[in-house]
């Protein structure tokens, strides 16, 4: 029954498609409206429409400037050159090099030394030898002092005693000048000791006597002066000296 029914079916379809060609062709040509067929649009994901936009953005832009857009700035670095390592050779030629520029140095060093010791032992040398040349240089104007000295003590020796006076006084100004100048430029003061206590540090008894006016040492009488430089004594009293009767 159910093939029976289906031939049935069939047969009516086929009616059906004769029937409506013979319609057409009733009609003519041209008559006929073509009804457009409707494709139903396919779907697309959002992703796919984003990146299409993207690469149709890039193509007008390209096209206008000529360069391909610019995007985010590259922060990757780039890796700079390394100078080339030097051979072992190179190294030690350049250690050699180094060695040699010290060694040079160290010799001029040496040398310049060597030298500033000699002139420093030769300007101390002479500093030694001419230390007394300003001394010296006063000394000989009252050496000059002493020569009218001796030559009016020789032309005097004929004359009268008063000349003999004029020489002793003569005698006696150079002596004061010459122990002046050398205690206000030099320093050299001399001291009189008649009178003081005896002093071992001061004085050196070269003669002694006892008397029983006296209970301590004392000096009796300056023999030869002492002298002080600055405020050391360089050369102690030659005295005589008194001592206490036991």
């Amino acid at each position: 029954m159910f093939k029976k029914e289906t031939a049935q079916d069939m047969e009516a379809g086929d009616a059906g498609s004769k029937a409506a060609e013979a319609q057409v062709n009733s009609e003519g040509p041209g008559t006929s409206q073509e009804r457009p067929l409707k494709s139903e649009p396919k779907s697309e994901s959002k992703s796919e429409l984003k990146s299409e936009k993207k690469s149709e953005l890039k193509g007008e832009l390209k096209s206008e400037t000529g360069s391909e857009p610019k995007g985010e700035p590259d922060n990757t670095e780039i890796p700079k050159e390394q100078p080339a390592e030097l051979t072992v050779e190179e190294k030690i030629a350049e250690l050699e090099a180094q060695l040699a520029d010290t060694r040079d140095q160290l010799l001029r060093k040496a040398a310049d030394f060597e030298n500033f010791r000699k002139r420093i032992s030769q300007e101390k040398q002479s500093a030694i030898e001419y230390a007394n040349q300003s001394l010296l240089l006063d000394i000989i104007a009252i050496i000059d002092d002493f020569e009218l000295a001796i030559q009016a003590g020789e032309t005097g020796l004929q004359s009268s005693s008063k000349d003999y006076a004029s020489f002793l006084e003569g005698i006696k100004m150079i002596e004061k000048r010459l122990t002046s100048q050398l205690e206000t430029k030099w320093g050299l003061k001399r001291f009189n000791s008649a009178g003081e206590l005896f002093d071992p540090n001061l004085h050196e008894a070269l003669m002694m006597e006892k008397s029983p006016d006296v209970k301590e040492a004392t000096v009796q009488e300056d023999l030869f002066k002492g002298y002080f430089l600055k405020d050391r004594v360089i050369r102690a009293a030659k005295v005589k000296v008194i001592m206490p009767q036991e």
